[in-house]
């Protein structure tokens, strides 16, 4: 069965006070809205129908920099949920299949509460996601018979008896497309706020003659987003839930707590993971690798058996093959570090490649940058690169070769040869003496002054 994802993203957020609009508030390091398409994923959906409204094109591009087929429909006046999905009406013409339907600010529906929801489309026509609250408040109620839902009740509009119940409406709802969009259609606006729900074509559905059915799941998956607080705490639970998947999976964790992750990094088993290590989006830390503490990473592969910080730093490009070192306050930016190559001390390596087995003293800079382009600094295998060497892009450091500690090399070093790019020492015998006494006498004459 063909599934097309509908994600509502059109509205602005008020509560978040922000000229950004409240789908594209990051969770993890990757936009809310990114969160809910990745979800949807993995029903392999033949159309993704993105509605957007309030700042329409940062919503569009957000989707599309996740899904380029993603489609993009607006809803040019936000009059309610029912009259939200229907916009995706045009895009959905002609489409054989099921449809469900996202939020763009509920970020954490899971991949097996959605393939829960696809499979029980085949038991009812209509299939709402539900959970268990642990305190009700305010959200709408499931009033059900069975596994039969019987209609859904605003907390306004309910019974005492029906307040009672603690089975509460995600929103989120699956049905046959062309089954939804008709029964869209029969929504009415005849309540307080004027606006169209989507909850109410479970009763339309009804009085078709259709069957509806509930999917339940856990609570925290239906988090909704609609202030910097909630944000907070959508952030507390994401991590909270990532740093006991990657536990599980066999990576360490020594101060699990201290740890941030983003939304897409990947940790193999055996890994080890210091206290206060930040990863920014993008990086893969291969199984037996070892972050030290107070590292930052950031589009970046780290490969078996290297070994990275205390208080590195890895920047989008860095990938490290394996058993590298890199040590406390490196920088490495869009560089190869092949095999057993090793920057242990106070290095920024960028726009580099660094041949297996070598070694970078402390204080090297390649120095990549002409105010205008970037240039590249290659370096062969088993090389020695002097503390305080400047390599002067572009150049080219060969097998074996070597360069003196406080070089600047400008020129290509052939294989096996030593560099020295040094100005002549010289040297002025008592000079620091009289130097000395000379400062010391003007000092004692200023404080007598």
């Amino acid at each position: 069965m063909s599934i097309a994802l509908i994600i509502l993203a059109a509205g602005k957020g008020t509560r978040m006070e922000s000229d950004l609009p409240k789908v594209l508030h990051r969770i993890a390091h990757a936009p809310m809205l990114w969160h809910a398409m990745r979800a949807g994923q993995s029903l392999e959906p033949a159309r993704s129908i993105v509605v957007a409204g309030h700042e329409a094109e940062q919503v569009a591009a957000s989707a599309q920099a996740f899904d380029p087929e993603a489609r993009v429909v607006i809803q040019s006046e936000q009059l309610g949920t029912a009259h939200a999905v229907l916009q995706a009406g045009p895009e959905l013409e002609g489409f054989d299949g099921d449809a469900i339907v996202l939020y763009g600010d509920t970020p954490f529906i899971s991949q097996d509460t959605l393939e829960d929801m696809a499979r029980a489309r085949a038991e009812h026509d209509v299939v709402v996601l539900g959970f268990e609250a642990a305190d009700p408040g305010r959200y709408g109620r499931l009033v059900t018979e069975g596994d039969a839902l019987i209609r859904i009740v605003e907390y306004k509009d309910a019974t005492d008896e029906e307040r009672a119940i603690s089975l509460c409406n995600s929103g989120v709802v699956a049905a046959d497309a062309a089954t939804l969009q008709s029964l869209l259609a029969e929504v009415k606006n005849d309540n307080a706020a004027g606006e169209y729900y989507l909850p109410d074509i479970v009763e339309i559905a009804r009085a078709r003659g259709l069957s509806a059915g509930v999917v339940h799941c856990a609570e925290a998956e239906t988090l909704g987003v609609n202030s910097r607080a909630e944000l907070a705490g959508a952030e507390a639970s994401f991590q909270q839930a990532i740093r006991a998947r990657l536990m599980a999976d066999g990576v360490t964790l020594q101060a699990p707590e201290t740890c941030w992750f983003a939304w897409d990094t990947v940790i193999g088993r055996d890994a080890e993971i210091e206290p206060n290590v930040i990863f920014g989006p993008g990086v893969t830390i291969e199984s037996g690798a070892r972050i030290r503490a107070f590292s930052h990473l950031e589009g970046c592969h780290v490969s078996r058996g290297a070994i990275v910080g205390p208080f590195a730093r890895l920047r989008p490009g860095a990938e490290l093959a394996e058993h590298t070192h890199v040590g406390n306050f490196v920088e490495i930016k869009n560089a190869y570090l092949g095999e057993g190559a090793k920057a242990n001390h106070l290095t920024y390596l960028g726009d580099a490649d660094i041949g297996e087995g070598s070694n970078i003293g402390a204080g090297t800079i390649t120095c990549n940058y002409d105010g205008v382009f970037k240039h590249r600094t290659t370096i062969g295998r088993n090389a020695f690169i002097g503390s305080d060497t400047m390599l002067v892009a572009p150049v080219t450091i060969g097998d074996g070769a070597m360069t003196g500690s406080g070089s600047v090399i400008t020129d290509d070093v052939a294989p096996g040869a030593l560099a020295l790019g040094r100005a002549k020492q010289v040297e002025k015998a008592g000079f620091a003496t009289r130097l000395f006494d000379m400062l010391k006498a003007k000092k004692a004459k200023q404080n007598k002054g």
